[in-house]
Order: structure tokens, then sequence, then C-alpha cells
């Protein structure tokens, strides 16, 4: 798996979006059960009768301020059964068993691991242990914050998604501590959040005879990252997926850090 498909923001356009990622010969799914940006039951409508093998499928856990009125949850129930009464939810909309990765959608506040991070952390981890969600995952978090997670979980992140920042050194700390800990960095918004990036491309792009959003892929494959890609155009998609084929020198990588 190279390359993850981002499901954000399609609404109605979701089923097909993902049905059309499926025929472009993406095998991983990124949603969430937040439909406030994500519309997971399209996503399993699109998914349905696609080999459940064939699929990695990961979704997450996102708390009442990330949600608009349309919960997922009894808003009044304690943190820990909202996650489940979430991620049974996403089960029935995914038309599935288990999830391959479960993702808290980001931490209560922006700095600190509070005890409503834990209450819901260790309710995913239980889902772990019962086999249900393969591996967790965290999104939206600081380097602090990743530390924090991992000084106190009992069931270690395996995944952490965030949107990269090439002024940030494409969220160079928390990478760091990726790579130290074994946890696959997911980078989200590569092109969008990037634009001069995406410049600084360009003749690299002409170089190798591809475009310069494949270049950016390519890019952040070189450096670690699992890239997501929320394109909506069919070819995009197909191009996208190609960028994992570039291989850029070095001094180009280093040229794009």
């Amino acid at each position: 798996m190279k390359l993850l498909y981002g499901t954000a923001w399609k609404e109605d356009d979701t089923a097909r979006c993902v049905r059309d990622a499926l025929l472009a010969g993406y095998r991983g799914i990124d949603t969430a059960n937040q439909r406030k940006h994500y519309h997971e039951a399209q996503v399993g409508q699109a998914i349905r009768g696609f080999p459940r093998d064939q699929l990695f499928l990961q979704t997450k856990f996102a708390s009442k301020s990330g949600q608009d009125r349309r919960l997922p949850y009894d808003a009044a129930a304690p943190l820990s059964r909202q996650v489940e009464q979430s991620f049974q939810s996403s089960l029935e909309h995914l038309g599935t068993r288990f999830i391959d990765s479960y993702v808290l959608h980001g931490p209560s506040s922006r700095e600190g691991w509070h005890p409503n991070d834990e209450e819901v952390w260790a309710a995913m981890e239980v889902l772990h242990q019962r086999g249900l969600a393969k591996a967790l995952g965290v999104s939206n978090v600081s380097a602090d914050q990743l530390e924090l997670l991992c000084a106190k979980a009992k069931v270690q992140p395996k995944y952490v998604q965030n949107r990269c920042y090439a002024r940030t050194g494409w969220d160079q700390r928390v990478r760091e501590l990726c790579m130290q800990r074994g946890i696959t960095y997911q980078g989200f918004s590569l092109l969008t959040a990037n634009p001069e990036a995406v410049q600084k491309a360009v003749p690299i792009a002409a170089k190798h005879g591809v475009t310069p959003q494949q270049v950016i892929f390519a890019f952040a494959l070189a450096v670690g990252m699992l890239p997501l890609t929320g394109t909506t155009d069919p070819q995009h998609m197909k191009e996208d997926l190609a960028a994992a084929a570039v291989q850029l020198t070095p001094d180009e990588v280093r040229l794009l850090q």
C-alpha cells in the first residue's frame, strides 16, 4: 500500500469517488464517523462486494467538539460508551466485522494529553484487545502530545495522521518521533497546504516527465510517509498512485525538504 485514498469533504460524491479509487488500484481507504466532513456510509456502499481481505479500512472516532448535530453516539453517555457506539456505527456503515486502523481524530485540546483523551484511548484499546480494531492511531497531534500518549498508552499507536506543511519541515518533529517508535506517518493536504512546494517541484517534474503533484507524492514516499490523496478526478487518482514509481535523486529530495 503506497498511498491512502482520503474521503473527506466528498459528501454525496463519496461513493463514486471511492469506486473510482478502487478501479484505479487503491486498496487503502481513509474515512471517519464524522458526518460533518465525511460520509462513512457511502464509503460502505462503494466497497460492498469488494474482497475484504484486499482492503485496508481506516476510520476515526471524533469527539463532540468535532461533530455537528448528526452525532454517531449519545452525547450524554460516558466517553468510553461514545467510543463503543461510534465504533459499532462504523462497522454498520462499512459493512465489516473489523477495522484495520481505528484513529482518534484529535486530542481534546491543542496542548497536553488530558483525562478525556486517556478515557477515549483506553476504550479504543479495549476494541483492539477484542480484535475488532487491528491497530490504533491518532490524528491532528503535536510532537509533545504524541510523546505523552506513547508514555501512557498500553497499546501504542501504529499510525499518526497529520496535515503536513513544508514550512515546518513537513512536520519534522512528529515524523522523527514516528520513525523512532516505528509508527507509520500519514501525511494529508500535501498539495493544497503547500503550493510553494508544488511550484518548486515543477523543474523536477519536467526532468522526470511527470507532474509536479506526482513529484510531491514521490518525495513524501522517499522520506518515509504514507501519503493521502483526496482527488475526485479519476485521472489524477491514477497519476497520484503512479507517483510511487518515480525515483527522485537524493539531491531532488533535499531540494524539497
